[in-house]
């Protein structure tokens, strides 16, 4: 299983780079090959100072080997072996009528030490963060979502949607961070349910991101914006970071398990703002953002 879900974000992750190349037409992705002195490695691929695209990065990483005391506490294991790979993406745009996309597609093992497998599940999910709110957009993208959900369960997409919209809260704001998505974790093989049925609807998954996001991204990345308009696309870039280095559970197993700081935080956008006790004026098109973050919506 491992072998082929590797064998597959190798895949996904041409397949991306290639669509995001087109869209902006004048950057391209920076490849970057690296290797972890525990075991296994990655391939990070960077995209800066476009003409669509401010800062993007879409990884693969394979990694393995004895678990760091630190995540045996969280898995609740003794001494044990992992192994991990994934595809993580996020790109900022420079238009702050574009949203910032996120996502990633992931499987874990662990295994005893004899070799022997004794855990292994899948996560990931893909979601939307939108400067101005354009409710055609979050309403195509979790169209999207729900349409590759119900190939496989009915109640999947409500489910994960919930999931999501639990998951990327930043509470000490009491905010979204964006208008949601998809977010699964602990996709284990269970009576309903086997681990080919888990790889089956992640790749699903995986495979609908592109229709998901560029149509939106497409449709925002010409329109015309002001300087103040770009302020608040820099002010809300904070919540954003906020979010990523406090709350985030990739960022924090990716440090704590001695990962690649530099793929770890290619999630942070180039341009941002931290304004003492700013507030949107009421009424406005940006008040009207953060009143939709405080009350996660139903967008289909």
């Amino acid at each position: 299983m491992k072998d082929q879900f590797y064998s597959y974000i190798k895949n996904l992750q041409n397949q991306i780079t290639e669509a995001f190349e087109k869209v902006d037409g004048s950057a391209t992705f920076f490849e970057d090959e690296w290797n972890r002195a525990e075991g296994g490695g990655g391939r990070s691929r960077i995209i800066e100072n476009g003409s669509v695209i401010e800062k993007g990065g879409v990884n693969i990483s394979a990694v393995h080997g004895p678990l760091p005391e630190s995540m045996q506490s969280y898995f609740k294991v003794d001494e044990v072996d992992f192994f991990a790979c994934g595809l993580s993406l996020v790109i900022h745009p420079k238009n702050p009528m574009a949203p910032t996309v996120h996502a990633n597609w992931r499987y874990f093992e662990m295994y005893d030490k004899t070799g022997n497998c004794i855990d292994q599940w899948f996560g990931g999910g893909l979601d939307l963060t939108p400067y101005y709110l354009f409710e055609e957009d979050a309403q195509h993208f979790h169209r999207q979502c729900k349409k590759a959900c119900d190939i496989h369960h009915p109640d999947f997409y409500l489910e994960f949607k919930n999931k999501c919209d639990a998951y990327f809260h930043n509470p000490h704001r009491e905010e979204a961070r964006g208008v949601g998505g998809l977010f699964f974790d602990y996709l284990k093989e269970d009576k309903e349910f086997t681990i080919q049925d888990r790889y089956d609807f992640t790749t699903e998954i995986g495979n609908n991101f592109l229709a998901a996001y560029l149509p939106i991204l497409e449709k925002r990345k010409s329109m015309k914006y002001s300087a103040a308009q770009r302020t608040w696309q820099e002010i809300r870039r904070g919540r954003y970071v906020e979010f990523n280095l406090v709350h985030d559970k990739g960022t924090l197993f990716g440090l704590k398990t001695n990962g690649r700081i530099e793929s770890i935080l290619m999630s942070l956008p180039p341009a941002v703002q931290w304004r003492y006790d700013h507030h949107p004026e009421e009424g406005s098109e940006e008040y009207n953002l953060v009143t939709v973050l405080k009350n996660p919506k139903v967008w289909v």
